[in-house]
């Protein structure tokens, strides 16, 4: 009897823990993912003005933010669940086309792009 008393007890720790740390997961996953980074030119400069375009791989929705005087971009609450591509457009130049993979589990990612402005 006290035997399976305590397999029980222990049983429903378990599970307790197992709802928590899911509770927990589903939290951050609820947030969403922050994706930020810099515009920068081939001296590593920050490109003032640099527009970055963030597209929904799923959607084709595009957002869109334009960079201050640090060179600095940010795109908060992304869904974990959806493929992103990010690219930087300076004074009719463009940068490479990155991407932010589903698959990359990370709730912040920094991905710096590079404009060759010459």
């Amino acid at each position: 009897m006290k035997r399976s008393l305590a397999l029980s007890m222990a049983l429903l720790l378990a599970m307790a823990t197992a709802a928590s740390a899911y509770a927990d997961k589903k939290q951050k996953t609820d947030s969403g993912r922050l994706l930020s980074g810099r515009v920068i030119d081939r001296e590593d400069q920050p490109l003032v003005n640099a527009v970055v375009y963030l597209t929904n791989t799923r959607t084709r929705a595009v957002k869109t933010y334009i960079v201050g005087p640090d060179g600095e971009y940010h795109f908060p609450a992304l869904s974990p669940n959806i493929d992103y591509e990010v690219y930087a457009q300076f004074n009719g130049k463009k940068s490479d086309t990155k991407t932010l993979s589903q698959f990359d589990d990370r709730q912040q990612v920094s991905i710096n792009l590079k404009v060759d402005t010459q």
